[in-house]
């Protein structure tokens, strides 16, 4: 990232498999997001500048010897939280509330009770169902947090403290099984972090351009072109970012789709308007795949074969743009 990047929102992965929806609920609230190790050290947080962080949520106990933990000075940051499940009950612990292991269990859809006069709940259904995973449960909030929804095997299933601008809650809001969930995630971050819907996708192809047009300086660029839509978006990227100093090669191995070379050549150069020279290899690629039969070894001899033809065309086009 480059300096102009935005602060972004860091989502602290504790083994989650929500993480990255996490962090793709976030930018759908448009707010830039980041995934990042519970490992994360408080430095290593004060360097990104955040504008908020998002705990995930996770399979562990928090009681448990080996369960992932948070090195306890990021609370001191002065940066807004947001704690979910695993995170919620982690965040609970280290600010001093407490956690303990009922004996019960609640998992999958559950009938969340929101109280008090909370923002995060503020103006939704008396009674919502929610998607809840988790053994322990928060039992008292830590001290100057308001308890603001309950569930039956949870009695404090959300709490948040908007003067230092901390929340969490026990259930899963980035899962479509919490009907409201994005909309309590958003207002966390824009009524308890008090952050602004800046941020599009369109921000990130900007922000790479700027990162190519570093990296890149004053030399030449050449891109592999595969046909596909990722190569096909990188190169147009690298395009904006550097011009006519990009030279894309699209090997043509006789395996495409009936019209792909032609259709290829023609979108891309006329979207773009990037230097292409495309290799014919069919006869070698098909030479060496004769009689070959196992998919393994088929994968193996393409992936050789590409990067033999396009290893073959560097000189000649880098040197042709000299």
């Amino acid at each position: 990232m480059t300096d102009s990047s935005p602060n972004p929102v860091l989502v602290v992965d504790f083994g989650a498999q929500y993480a990255q929806l996490i962090a793709r609920r976030v930018r759908e609230a448009r707010i830039y997001s980041e995934v990042v190790p519970h490992t994360v050290t408080a430095d290593e947080v004060r360097a990104k500048n955040p504008a908020a962080i998002v705990l995930s949520g996770g399979p562990a106990s928090v009681y448990a010897e080996d369960a992932p933990n948070l090195d306890p000075a990021v609370f001191d940051l002065g940066v807004p939280v947001f704690g979910i499940c695993y995170g919620f009950q982690m965040m609970a612990r280290a600010l001093g509330g407490t956690v303990a292991n009922t004996g019960g269990r609640e998992f999958g859809r559950t009938t969340l009770t929101p109280t008090g006069d909370g923002v995060l709940h503020a103006g939704l259904p008396a009674e919502q169902p929610v998607w809840m995973s988790h053994n322990d449960a928060v039992q008292v909030a830590p001290e100057g947090f308001a308890t603001v929804a309950s569930t039956p095997g949870a009695p404090v299933a959300a709490f948040e403290n908007v003067e230092k601008k901390m929340a969490g809650v026990q259930y899963h809001p980035e899962v479509l099984h919490s009907p409201h969930g994005q909309e309590v995630l958003t207002r966390f971050l824009y009524e308890v972090a008090g952050l602004q819907p800046t941020w599009t996708a369109a921000n990130i192809a900007e922000q790479l351009i700027a990162d190519v047009r570093e990296q890149v300086g004053d030399g030449l660029a050449l891109c592999a072109l595969s046909g596909g839509v990722d190569s096909a978006v990188a190169a147009a990227l690298v395009q904006k970012a550097i011009g006519d100093r990009l030279t894309c090669v699209f090997v043509d191995h006789g395996l495409l789709r009936q019209g792909e070379r032609e259709q290829v050549q023609q979108d891309f150069v006329e979207a773009t308007g990037a230097r292409l020279i495309t290799v014919d290899a069919e006869d070698t690629f098909l030479g060496h795949l004769k009689g070959v039969s196992d998919p393994e070894e088929k994968r193996k001899i393409i992936g050789r074969e590409f990067i033999r033809s396009f290893e073959d065309v560097v000189s000649e086009a880098l040197g042709a743009r000299a």
